[in-house]
């Protein structure tokens, strides 16, 4: 089994739904968490300030940025209701001060953002909250299988592209990615790197409502061809191996000369990726408590595709994200407290 279906078979319910179980006993933990952040304390590091979370559209980002809000509320900090924008804007915003922190920069997908935002000088990009982060094309099995199709540069072939044609301009459509969240930048780039244009076409729009298209596609029957990531719920719909297979590329051609194959030999043409928290360098400079907390925070990949399926199937509202968020605390209790242990340790003279 290739590495990143190793990376997606944690979506495949390996750990699935164990934290979850505690959603039964979630809205009072919520209470509780929810008691303590309002309640005076002495020797809290962060008493009385205010914190401004950012994140991208992507709705499946709220359940991670919630988890470090709440963590930030037990050493005495303020978050205030979370914001939506775009990566670019995300990271200019926290450079200029008028946010605190992004918990989903993916290094080194987003580099480019946090560089254009005045890089180390106005920005600290801390921890490793998440990962291994992996990104990639797949199609159906049945077509790969039928085809021996097994590499994105067979798709040169006018023949093969068109298995995969929904317009009928000749042209394989391939489902792709948003503007603005760094993937897109890099399809593109692939699409001339392996001479794709000709024969395959960069689908781009809302990706919730084109990958639904996709899954609805693949459950007709039809052959799909579609770029993902993980964590992301997707691949727990579409399992790699099972109903779909990750395409390789001929070649390594990220434009920062990044090598991409995995230590196996296969190579899907993305470096992986580990989701990091930015914040503020100015901020971070005057609160080491926040900043320990970043550092030593991790979530697994496993607990945030179980979360992202609980959205997929309905509780996608702030109040059922809440509520797995409290879940989740309270089934890792006792590794929360350690997180909050060793920031309130930093901020000690």
């Amino acid at each position: 089994m290739h590495q990143l279906d190793h990376f997606n078979a944690t979506v495949a319910m390996r750990r699935r739904f164990r934290w979850l179980s505690a959603l039964a006993i979630a809205a009072l933990a919520l209470s509780t968490s929810l008691a303590m952040a309002h309640t005076p304390a002495a020797g809290l590091p962060g008493k009385g300030i205010k914190v401004q979370a950012l994140q991208s559209p992507i709705a499946e980002e709220t359940f991670q940025t919630m988890l470090v809000d709440r963590a930030l509320e037990q050493l005495g900090y303020a978050p205030q209701p979370i914001k939506e924008v775009d990566y670019p804007t995300a990271h200019i915003a926290i450079a200029n001060g008028d946010a605190t922190f992004l918990a989903a920069h993916w290094d080194p997908l987003h580099k480019d953002y946090f560089n254009n935002a005045g890089g180390d000088a106005r920005l600290l990009r801390v921890g490793a909250y998440a990962g291994p982060a992996a990104q990639g094309y797949l199609i159906d099995k049945a077509t790969a299988d039928k085809y021996h199709i097994t590499n994105i540069s067979q798709l040169r072939d006018p023949a093969l592209a068109r298995l995969f044609d929904h317009d009928g301009d000749g042209k394989a459509d391939l489902t792709g990615c948003n503007p603005g969240w760094g993937c897109e930048a890099m399809i593109e780039h692939h699409m001339d790197a392996y001479k794709l244009r000709p024969t395959v076409k960069h689908v781009q729009g809302s990706y919730a409502a084109l990958i639904a298209d996709t899954i609805g596609r693949y459950q007709r029957g039809e052959s799909i061809l579609y770029y993902t990531w993980t964590p992301y719920w997707v691949s727990g719909v579409l399992v790699p191996g099972k109903d779909v297979v990750w395409l390789q590329v001929p070649f390594s051609a990220n434009p920062d000369k990044a090598n991409t194959r995995l230590g196996d030999g296969s190579d899907y043409g993305f470096s992986v990726n580990t989701t990091r928290i930015v914040v503020n360098r100015a901020w971070a400079d005057k609160n080491p408590a926040a900043v320990k907390l970043f550092e030593v925070m991790r979530l697994p990949i496993a607990d945030i595709n179980a979360q992202n399926e609980r959205m997929r199937q309905g509780e996608n509202t702030q109040a059922d994200i809440a509520r797995h968020t409290a879940g989740w605390i309270k089934y890792h209790q006792q590794l929360f407290d350690g997180w909050i242990a060793q920031a309130r340790a930093a901020a000690q003279p």
